[in-house]
Parts: C-alpha cells; structure tokens; sequence
C-alpha cells in the first residue's frame, strides 16, 4: 500500500531534523508520507521524489510535496548524489539482491540513509493495481536487516516495522 506504519514517524521527523539536509532523495515515495516530513523539518531542502508508478503522482499531489518527481524505478537511477536518501517502504518489494544494491548505492553517494521496512512477516500483493506494491521479501527481521545492510548506526524497532540511519559521514546520533 502507498502508505507506511505511523509507529516511526516521529522517530524519523527527529532524525531528519538531526541530519538537516540540504537534499533529499525519497525513493519510492507512495503517498508522499516522508517527503511531508521533510517539509515539516527541512523545509528549504531540495526534495526529489523517485516513484516508479506514475499514477501515484497525480493521486496524492506528489508534485505539491516534492520539488521534482521522477518517474522511474529506482534500480534504473544513475545519480544518487544527496544529502539524504530514505527507502521509506520500500525495500521489501525487490529482492534482497536488488535492496543491497541500491543500498550500496546510496551508500557511496550520500551522507546519510533513513530506512523503514517491515520487521515482521508481512506479505502484500499489488494494491491500487501496482505491481511494485508487491512484497518481494515478506520476512525481514531486525537481526536480518542489521545483518544485510551496512553502516547503520542507529535505530528503532515498533510492532511491524523498524527504522533505520546509516551514516556514512561518521558521527550522527539520533536520540531514541
């Protein structure tokens, strides 16, 4: 679904206020929950939208919360240069394979990563007629994320979901 748990947000809106980006790579955005964070935030930040089904855009006024939204799949994305990249929902639905590699990604263009994903086993098929709403991956874990993908520094588990920053500038700490 094009929405994600409440559980984190206030966890990540700390964390983004922390970090105080200058920009701002959402990945996969749906309904726009965390490019609205930033906004309340890091308002000044330049916020880029990378969202790979297009209907998304008009249904939720992307382009009133991001300043550019890219219409793509993510796996496809050449510059990953930012302050910021936050996978908000949105690892589960490729494989491990390809969630590692877009972490490595953004791991050697950006400061700083925010990630969410669920912790639980938690299958979804294609709502609202996406195909990328699929869970590829139903079963990550805490043990299995932090196992997976380098460089997080710190973190917040909830019943379904957990939260996640990876600093690779070194030195950031996010108050619990």
């Amino acid at each position: 679904m094009p929405h994600s748990d409440f559980a984190n947000k206030a966890w990540m809106s700390r964390a983004i206020e922390q970090i105080a980006p200058q920009t701002v790579l959402d990945i996969g955005p749906g309904s726009g929950a965390y490019g609205r964070i930033v906004r309340d935030v890091a308002a000044d930040a330049n916020l880029i939208g990378v969202e790979a089904w297009e209907p998304y855009i008009d249904e939720f006024g992307l382009r009133a919360i991001y300043d550019d939204v890219l219409v793509m799949d993510a796996r496809e994305l050449n510059d990953w240069s930012s302050d910021l990249v936050i996978f908000g929902d949105v690892l589960e639905h490729m494989s491990e394979e390809d969630a590692r590699l877009l972490w490595a990604k953004a791991a050697s263009a950006s400061g700083k990563v925010l990630m969410s994903i669920p912790i639980i086993h938690y299958p979804q098929c294609a709502e609202h007629g996406n195909p990328y709403e699929v869970h590829v991956v139903e079963d990550w874990s805490h043990e299995r994320v932090m196992d997976t993908f380098p460089g997080i520094t710190e973190y917040e588990t909830y019943a379904v979901t957990g939260a996640y920053l990876a600093d690779f500038t070194a030195g950031l700490s996010v108050e619990r």
